[in-house]
Parts: C-alpha cells; structure tokens; sequence
C-alpha cells in the first residue's frame, strides 16, 4: 500500500479519525520540533481534554511497564481504548525503540484499540516536556478513552514530564528504599495512588505498612493515598487497582478538583515550556554571541560581575528575538 501525502490537512483528519499512521507521524514532527507538528496540534487542540490520563512513575526496575500492561489489558476487557505513551529521560532512542522489549507491553502492538509511543530526550530536557505534552494532545485528540504516561524513575524531570496527568500512580516495591525516603521527606509528591508491585516479596506487607505511616502524616484525609498490593506478571490486583484509580477520579471530579487539577496543569506546563524555549536561547546566545561569551568569561575570571554579565546576555536575547 503506498504511503499517504502527509498534508498538514490530512494529518489532522488523520488524527481526528484515529488513524494510527497520521497520528506516528504527527507526534514525529512534534519531536522534530516541526512547524507542521505545531500546526496540527493547534488545530486539534479544541478536540483534547476528553481521555482520562495517568501518570505512572516510580524507581527503576519496580515492574512500571508490566503493571502498565496489565493495565492496559484489564482496560481493554472494559471495552475503553487506550493509548500508552512510555518517556525516558535517559534515553537516546526514539520511536519505538524504549519498548521493544518490554514484553507486557509487546503484547498490546498489534491491538487497533491501543496506541504505544516510546519517546526520549535527545538530550534536551526541556524539548521532551513540550514534546511529550504535545504526544498526550495528539493521543487525546485521536479518540483514546485512557491514557497512560510513563516515566523511568522519580527524579525532578520525570515529576516536571508527569505533572501533565490528570492522575499520579506511584509503583513501588519492597527495596525500592530510595522512593520511600523521598516521600518521608516531602521531596515526591504525594501520589494519588500507590501500588506495591511483587506482593509475594516477603517484605511486601511491611512496605505497605511504612508507606501508609507516611501519608498518614497528611492531615488531608481526602488526599491520602489508597496503597494496594500488586503482582503486575500475574495480573494480580490490577482490577482492584484500576478501581482504586477510578474512584480517585471520580472523588476528584465531584470536588470540582479535577477540572481545577487540569488547569493549574496545563498553566504550569505553559510556564514551564516558555522558561524552557528561554533558557535554549540564553544558552544559544551564549554559545553564539562573541561579546556575551567574553563577559561570562570575565565573569570566571572575576573581571566582571555577574550581574553585568546577566544583563548583557538578556539584551543579547531580546535583540536577536525581535
């Protein structure tokens, strides 16, 4: 079959209808930073907000992918499509490369209901962010019911690339030490849900217990986290989970905390992505600019102060964006 004329117009037709080839190749403009990628996510703006989505995060080697894919299963049987959008912050590859061999994914390819995208930095954090809220757009668009982002660990990118969900799960498991300190001292969000992955780890139950201690420690009852035991590769409390996940949204929604959830999102997002394209122009105009690298090493040298310095390179960016 040849290959369809890729016009600005048929990708969003594309995209709107839920063709599978129009929307891989949007979301590949929208990581090349393309004009047309812009252009078609502005034009399928008005159409986005509809799917649900979930921000699934965690420490490495916790079981995020199998659980993701037991979730996605268990939400197919529910007659919902969903889309899965996996990003690694760490990673050089894209398109598809992250998931190839995550088996409890794998299984879901050839399934019309659901989209996969693997997604990763090239290096430029800040063009993942844009990228990966422009993916979530594009899926959203497409018709999917659910949407699951995915991130490697718990590190502050993959919180600034997660903040875009409607809802946060947190994965754990028994020996994941790193997390758990994290959120005793506050520096992790309190999720809305969290899952202790590998129950039949002998040290399952006693994670619960010192995870429930901790968010126990929110006076906000209503915040606290529900903490559910999961074994992802036998699919094990993942109906539970999804359920769990469901009436958290549900609770959120009735609140009208949702809706005010996805604005304050979606405001910071714009915030994050503006300070993002600024500081690529500070640092291009720096790397560029002869007579503002001269001051910054004036700086280093101490023959010129820092401030001097700072305002010489805003001048510089203001000349050249105008």
């Amino acid at each position: 079959m040849a290959r369809p004329e890729w016009t600005e117009d048929a990708l969003v037709a594309g995209v709107l209808a839920g063709d599978r080839r129009a929307l891989a190749r949007a979301i590949s403009l929208v990581e090349d930073r393309s004009p047309i990628g812009e252009d078609v996510v502005r034009r399928v703006y008005p159409s986005t907000g509809n799917a649900g989505s979930v921000g699934v995060t965690g420490p490495p080697g916790v079981g995020k992918s199998s659980l993701v894919g037991a979730l996605v299963t268990h939400v197919r049987a529910l007659d919902r499509t969903v889309g899965v959008v996996s990003v690694d912050p760490s990673s050089p590859f894209t398109r598809g490369a992250l998931l190839g061999d995550r088996i409890r994914l794998a299984d879901h390819f050839l399934d019309p209901g659901v989209y996969i995208r693997s997604m990763g930095t090239r290096g430029h954090l800040g063009g993942l962010a844009e990228a990966t809220l422009q993916t979530l757009l594009l899926v959203d668009a497409s018709g999917k019911d659910v949407v699951f982002l995915e991130t490697v660990g718990t590190g502050q990118s993959e919180v600034e690339v997660i903040g875009v969900a409607d809802l946060v799960l947190l994965v754990l498991m028994p020996g994941s030490g790193d997390a758990v300190q994290a959120l005793k001292a506050g520096i992790m969000e309190i999720p809305d849900v969290i899952a202790v992955n590998k129950m039949d780890h002998p040290a399952a139950k006693t994670m619960v217990q010192e995870v429930r201690s901790i968010v126990a420690l929110d006076p906000d009852r209503e915040r606290r986290p529900p903490i559910l035991l999961t074994e992802a590769l036998r699919g094990e409390g993942v109906a539970e989970l999804w359920e769990a996940l469901e009436k958290r949204r549900h609770g959120l929604e009735e609140r009208g905390e949702l809706a005010a959830r996805r604005e304050r999102n979606l405001s910071g997002e714009v915030e994050a992505l503006a300070v993002a394209r600024i500081r690529e122009r500070v640092r291009r105009t720096i790397a560029e600019d002869p007579g503002v690298r001269e001051l910054v090493a004036g700086v280093q040298r101490r023959e010129v102060d820092p401030l001097t310095a700072v305002g010489a390179v805003v001048a510089a960016v203001t000349e050249r964006s105008r």
